[in-house]
Protein backbone atom coordinates (compact mmCIF):
# COMPACT_ATOMS: atom_id res chain seq x y z
CA UNK A 1 0.00 0.00 0.00
CA UNK A 2 1.74 3.22 -1.11
CA UNK A 3 1.96 5.92 1.53
CA UNK A 4 1.37 9.48 0.31
CA UNK A 5 2.18 12.78 2.01
CA UNK A 6 0.30 15.90 0.93
CA UNK A 7 2.40 18.79 2.23
CA UNK A 8 0.16 21.71 1.19
CA UNK A 9 -3.48 22.69 1.16
CA UNK A 10 -5.30 21.05 -1.71
CA UNK A 11 -8.89 20.33 -2.70
CA UNK A 12 -10.31 17.39 -0.67
CA UNK A 13 -10.91 15.42 -3.84
CA UNK A 14 -7.16 14.70 -4.00
CA UNK A 15 -6.83 12.66 -0.77
CA UNK A 16 -10.26 11.16 -1.43
CA UNK A 17 -9.07 9.67 -4.73
CA UNK A 18 -5.94 8.25 -3.10
CA UNK A 19 -7.97 6.69 -0.31
CA UNK A 20 -10.48 5.19 -2.73
CA UNK A 21 -7.55 3.55 -4.52
CA UNK A 22 -6.40 1.98 -1.25
CA UNK A 23 -3.49 4.33 -0.57
CA UNK A 24 -2.59 5.64 2.88
CA UNK A 25 -2.65 9.44 2.93
CA UNK A 26 -1.35 11.98 5.42
CA UNK A 27 -2.21 15.68 4.97
CA UNK A 28 0.30 17.96 6.71
CA UNK A 29 0.31 21.46 5.25
CA UNK A 30 2.63 24.13 6.61
CA UNK A 31 5.49 21.92 7.73
CA UNK A 32 8.86 23.63 8.13
CA UNK A 33 11.68 22.08 6.13
CA UNK A 34 13.31 20.48 9.17
CA UNK A 35 9.98 18.92 10.17
CA UNK A 36 9.43 17.62 6.67
CA UNK A 37 12.93 16.15 6.56
CA UNK A 38 12.24 14.17 9.74
CA UNK A 39 9.24 12.35 8.26
CA UNK A 40 9.80 12.24 4.49
CA UNK A 41 11.54 8.85 4.73
CA UNK A 42 8.20 7.22 5.58
CA UNK A 43 6.54 8.08 2.27
CA UNK A 44 6.42 6.63 -1.23
CA UNK A 45 4.86 9.72 -2.79
CA UNK A 46 4.79 13.46 -2.07
CA UNK A 47 2.17 15.90 -3.36
CA UNK A 48 3.21 19.56 -3.45
CA UNK A 49 1.91 22.87 -4.78
CA UNK A 50 4.19 25.92 -4.99
CA UNK A 51 5.25 26.45 -1.37
CA UNK A 52 7.12 23.22 -0.56
CA UNK A 53 10.77 23.34 -1.63
CA UNK A 54 11.89 19.87 -2.67
CA UNK A 55 15.64 20.28 -2.23
CA UNK A 56 18.57 17.91 -2.62
CA UNK A 57 18.85 17.78 1.19
CA UNK A 58 15.20 16.77 1.50
CA UNK A 59 15.56 14.12 -1.19
CA UNK A 60 18.59 12.71 0.61
CA UNK A 61 16.29 11.92 3.55
CA UNK A 62 13.57 10.40 1.35
CA UNK A 63 14.70 6.79 1.39
CA UNK A 64 11.39 5.36 0.14
CA UNK A 65 10.24 8.22 -2.08
CA UNK A 66 9.41 7.22 -5.64
CA UNK A 67 7.56 10.23 -7.00
CA UNK A 68 6.90 13.91 -6.32
CA UNK A 69 3.59 15.10 -7.78
CA UNK A 70 3.21 18.80 -8.46
CA UNK A 71 -0.42 19.94 -8.48
CA UNK A 72 0.25 22.57 -11.12
CA UNK A 73 2.62 23.16 -14.00
CA UNK A 74 5.79 24.78 -12.64
CA UNK A 75 8.51 22.62 -11.12
CA UNK A 76 10.98 25.39 -10.28
CA UNK A 77 10.52 24.67 -6.54
CA UNK A 78 11.70 21.10 -7.11
CA UNK A 79 15.35 20.15 -7.65
CA UNK A 80 14.63 17.97 -10.67
CA UNK A 81 18.29 17.07 -11.20
CA UNK A 82 18.67 15.89 -7.61
CA UNK A 83 15.42 13.94 -7.91
CA UNK A 84 16.66 12.24 -11.06
CA UNK A 85 19.93 11.33 -9.34
CA UNK A 86 17.92 9.85 -6.46
CA UNK A 87 15.72 7.87 -8.90
CA UNK A 88 12.66 9.89 -7.89
CA UNK A 89 10.19 10.79 -10.60
CA UNK A 90 8.88 14.36 -10.79
CA UNK A 91 5.39 14.76 -12.22
CA UNK A 92 3.39 17.89 -13.00
CA UNK A 93 -0.13 18.60 -14.25
CA UNK A 94 0.19 21.13 -17.09
CA UNK A 95 -2.91 22.69 -18.57
CA UNK A 96 -5.24 22.07 -15.65
CA UNK A 97 -5.24 25.73 -14.62
CA UNK A 98 -4.85 27.13 -18.13
CA UNK A 99 -8.25 28.79 -18.32
CA UNK A 100 -7.97 30.36 -14.86
CA UNK A 101 -4.59 31.92 -15.66
CA UNK A 102 -5.69 33.04 -19.13
CA UNK A 103 -8.77 34.76 -17.73
CA UNK A 104 -6.59 36.61 -15.22
CA UNK A 105 -4.36 37.79 -18.07
CA UNK A 106 -7.35 39.41 -19.74
CA UNK A 107 -8.68 40.74 -16.45
CA UNK A 108 -5.37 42.54 -15.96
CA UNK A 109 -5.30 43.77 -19.55
CA UNK A 110 -8.78 45.24 -19.28
CA UNK A 111 -7.88 46.79 -15.92
CA UNK A 112 -4.84 48.47 -17.45
CA UNK A 113 -6.41 49.90 -20.60
CA UNK A 114 -9.66 51.00 -18.93
CA UNK A 115 -8.03 52.27 -15.70
CA UNK A 116 -10.36 50.14 -13.61
CA UNK A 117 -8.26 50.21 -10.43
CA UNK A 118 -7.83 53.99 -10.47
CA UNK A 119 -11.46 54.55 -11.39
CA UNK A 120 -12.78 52.44 -8.56
CA UNK A 121 -10.39 53.97 -6.00
CA UNK A 122 -11.21 57.54 -6.97
CA UNK A 123 -14.95 56.84 -6.97
CA UNK A 124 -14.78 55.40 -3.45
CA UNK A 125 -12.83 58.47 -2.36
CA UNK A 126 -15.65 60.71 -3.57
CA UNK A 127 -14.11 61.88 -6.85
CA UNK A 128 -15.85 61.76 -10.25
CA UNK A 129 -12.88 61.69 -12.63
CA UNK A 130 -14.54 60.67 -15.86
CA UNK A 131 -12.35 62.88 -18.05
CA UNK A 132 -9.13 61.42 -16.63
CA UNK A 133 -10.10 57.81 -17.24
CA UNK A 134 -10.47 57.62 -21.01
CA UNK A 135 -9.05 54.30 -22.17
CA UNK A 136 -8.26 52.27 -25.25
CA UNK A 137 -9.81 49.11 -26.69
CA UNK A 138 -8.30 45.66 -27.28
CA UNK A 139 -10.11 45.18 -30.59
CA UNK A 140 -7.65 45.39 -33.47
CA UNK A 141 -4.56 45.37 -31.27
CA UNK A 142 -1.71 42.86 -31.50
CA UNK A 143 -0.81 40.57 -28.63
CA UNK A 144 2.53 38.77 -28.51
CA UNK A 145 2.40 35.49 -26.57
CA UNK A 146 5.80 34.21 -25.47
CA UNK A 147 5.34 30.53 -24.67
CA UNK A 148 2.51 28.84 -26.57
CA UNK A 149 1.75 25.89 -24.34
CA UNK A 150 -1.65 25.20 -22.80
CA UNK A 151 -1.97 28.62 -21.14
CA UNK A 152 -0.49 30.55 -24.03
CA UNK A 153 -2.83 28.86 -26.50
CA UNK A 154 -5.82 29.63 -24.30
CA UNK A 155 -4.75 33.27 -24.18
CA UNK A 156 -4.41 33.21 -27.97
CA UNK A 157 -7.90 31.78 -28.43
CA UNK A 158 -9.42 34.42 -26.15
CA UNK A 159 -7.52 37.16 -27.96
CA UNK A 160 -8.86 36.00 -31.31
CA UNK A 161 -12.38 36.06 -29.89
CA UNK A 162 -11.91 39.70 -28.91
CA UNK A 163 -10.61 40.56 -32.36
CA UNK A 164 -6.89 40.83 -31.62
CA UNK A 165 -4.06 39.66 -33.87
CA UNK A 166 -1.88 37.01 -32.20
CA UNK A 167 1.88 36.61 -32.58
CA UNK A 168 3.38 33.59 -30.82
CA UNK A 169 6.85 32.33 -29.99
CA UNK A 170 7.63 28.92 -28.54
CA UNK A 171 11.00 27.16 -29.00
CA UNK A 172 9.36 23.75 -28.55
CA UNK A 173 6.77 24.17 -31.32
CA UNK A 174 7.28 24.40 -35.05
CA UNK A 175 5.60 27.03 -37.21
CA UNK A 176 2.85 24.68 -38.41
CA UNK A 177 1.89 23.81 -34.82
CA UNK A 178 1.64 27.50 -33.93
CA UNK A 179 -0.41 28.28 -37.02
CA UNK A 180 -2.73 25.36 -36.28
CA UNK A 181 -3.45 27.00 -32.92
CA UNK A 182 -4.53 30.19 -34.65
CA UNK A 183 -1.47 32.36 -34.17
CA UNK A 184 1.22 33.70 -36.47
CA UNK A 185 4.72 32.41 -35.64
CA UNK A 186 7.14 35.19 -34.79
CA UNK A 187 10.69 35.58 -33.53
CA UNK A 188 11.17 37.25 -30.18
CA UNK A 189 12.42 40.51 -31.67
CA UNK A 190 9.33 40.71 -33.90
CA UNK A 191 7.10 40.18 -30.88
CA UNK A 192 8.93 42.89 -28.95
CA UNK A 193 8.74 45.45 -31.77
CA UNK A 194 5.31 44.58 -33.15
CA UNK A 195 3.07 43.88 -30.14
CA UNK A 196 0.77 46.26 -28.33
CA UNK A 197 0.58 43.72 -25.49
CA UNK A 198 3.16 41.10 -24.51
CA UNK A 199 2.23 38.24 -22.21
CA UNK A 200 4.65 35.66 -20.79
CA UNK A 201 3.85 31.97 -20.42
CA UNK A 202 7.25 30.37 -19.86
CA UNK A 203 8.89 28.27 -17.15
CA UNK A 204 11.67 29.83 -15.12
CA UNK A 205 14.99 28.39 -16.22
CA UNK A 206 18.56 29.75 -16.30
CA UNK A 207 17.85 30.83 -19.90
CA UNK A 208 14.58 32.65 -19.15
CA UNK A 209 15.57 34.31 -15.86
CA UNK A 210 15.59 38.10 -16.38
CA UNK A 211 14.93 37.62 -20.10
CA UNK A 212 12.70 40.71 -19.98
CA UNK A 213 15.09 43.49 -19.02
CA UNK A 214 16.32 46.94 -20.09
CA UNK A 215 17.70 45.55 -23.35
CA UNK A 216 14.34 43.93 -24.10
CA UNK A 217 12.31 47.02 -23.22
CA UNK A 218 14.43 49.05 -25.66
CA UNK A 219 13.15 46.79 -28.46
CA UNK A 220 9.49 47.13 -27.52
CA UNK A 221 6.91 49.30 -29.24
CA UNK A 222 6.51 52.64 -27.43
CA UNK A 223 3.37 52.52 -25.30
CA UNK A 224 3.20 48.72 -25.13
CA UNK A 225 1.87 46.80 -22.14
CA UNK A 226 3.56 43.83 -20.40
CA UNK A 227 1.73 41.05 -18.53
CA UNK A 228 3.45 38.34 -16.49
CA UNK A 229 1.25 35.64 -14.96
CA UNK A 230 3.85 32.91 -15.51
CA UNK A 231 6.82 32.85 -13.14
CA UNK A 232 8.56 35.40 -10.98
CA UNK A 233 12.08 36.17 -12.14
CA UNK A 234 11.32 36.24 -15.87
CA UNK A 235 11.18 40.04 -15.63
CA UNK A 236 13.89 42.23 -14.14
CA UNK A 237 11.67 44.28 -11.84
CA UNK A 238 14.04 47.23 -11.46
CA UNK A 239 14.32 47.53 -15.23
CA UNK A 240 10.54 47.26 -15.56
CA UNK A 241 10.09 50.09 -13.06
CA UNK A 242 12.44 52.21 -15.15
CA UNK A 243 10.56 51.47 -18.37
CA UNK A 244 7.27 52.42 -16.71
CA UNK A 245 8.68 55.61 -15.18
CA UNK A 246 10.17 56.92 -18.41
CA UNK A 247 7.03 56.12 -20.42
CA UNK A 248 8.58 53.45 -22.65
CA UNK A 249 5.75 51.16 -21.52
CA UNK A 250 2.21 52.41 -21.02
CA UNK A 251 1.61 49.89 -18.26
CA UNK A 252 2.38 46.50 -16.80
CA UNK A 253 0.66 43.92 -14.65
CA UNK A 254 2.22 41.02 -12.79
CA UNK A 255 0.84 38.16 -10.74
CA UNK A 256 4.27 36.69 -9.95
CA UNK A 257 7.47 38.21 -8.58
CA UNK A 258 11.12 37.34 -8.13
CA UNK A 259 10.61 37.31 -4.37
CA UNK A 260 7.28 36.34 -2.81
CA UNK A 261 5.60 37.67 -0.73
CA UNK A 262 6.36 40.95 -2.47
CA UNK A 263 8.55 43.29 -0.42
CA UNK A 264 7.03 46.65 0.53
CA UNK A 265 9.97 48.55 -0.98
CA UNK A 266 9.57 47.02 -4.44
CA UNK A 267 9.75 50.02 -6.81
CA UNK A 268 6.79 48.79 -8.85
CA UNK A 269 4.37 49.43 -6.00
CA UNK A 270 4.87 53.19 -6.22
CA UNK A 271 3.84 53.39 -9.88
CA UNK A 272 0.32 54.30 -11.02
CA UNK A 273 0.74 52.42 -14.32
CA UNK A 274 1.50 49.13 -12.59
CA UNK A 275 -1.02 46.57 -11.31
CA UNK A 276 -0.01 43.63 -9.14
CA UNK A 277 -1.72 40.53 -7.78
CA UNK A 278 -0.42 38.08 -5.13
CA UNK A 279 0.14 34.98 -7.33
CA UNK A 280 -3.51 34.06 -7.78
CA UNK A 281 -3.56 32.95 -11.43
CA UNK A 282 -4.63 29.41 -10.58
CA UNK A 283 -6.73 30.44 -7.59
CA UNK A 284 -10.13 29.61 -8.99
CA UNK A 285 -12.45 26.94 -7.64
CA UNK A 286 -12.33 25.15 -10.98
CA UNK A 287 -8.54 25.18 -11.30
CA UNK A 288 -8.08 23.95 -7.74
CA UNK A 289 -10.27 20.92 -8.42
CA UNK A 290 -8.64 20.26 -11.78
CA UNK A 291 -5.07 20.10 -10.46
CA UNK A 292 -6.10 18.07 -7.40
CA UNK A 293 -7.85 15.46 -9.53
CA UNK A 294 -5.05 15.35 -12.11
CA UNK A 295 -2.17 14.87 -9.67
CA UNK A 296 -3.99 12.13 -7.75
CA UNK A 297 -5.02 10.23 -10.89
CA UNK A 298 -1.57 10.48 -12.43
CA UNK A 299 0.19 9.30 -9.27
CA UNK A 300 -2.26 6.44 -8.76
CA UNK A 301 -1.70 5.33 -12.35
CA UNK A 302 2.06 5.48 -11.80
CA UNK A 303 1.95 3.26 -8.73
CA UNK A 304 -0.64 0.85 -10.12
CA UNK A 305 0.39 0.62 -13.78
CA UNK A 306 3.76 2.29 -14.13
CA UNK A 307 2.12 5.05 -16.21
CA UNK A 308 4.37 8.07 -16.82
CA UNK A 309 1.87 10.79 -17.68
CA UNK A 310 3.20 14.17 -16.59
CA UNK A 311 6.65 12.86 -15.59
CA UNK A 312 9.22 15.52 -16.49
CA UNK A 313 12.35 13.45 -15.77
CA UNK A 314 11.40 10.13 -17.38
Amino acid sequence: MPKILISEKIDPVCPQLFQEAGFQVDIKPGLELDELMKIIGEYDGLVVRSATKVTADLLAKAANLKIVGRAGAGVDTIDVAAATAANVKVMNTPGQNANGVAELVFGLMFALVRHIVDGCSSLKEGRWEKNKLAGTELLGKTIGVIGYGAIGRRVGAMAQGIGMSVLAYDPYLNENQIRAAGARPAALDEIYSGSDFITLHLPKTPETTNMICAETFAKMKPGAYLINCARGGLVNEDDLAGALKDGKLAGAAMDVFSKEPLEANNPLLALDNFIGMPHVGASTAESQVNVAVAVAKQMIAYFQKGAMEGVVNA
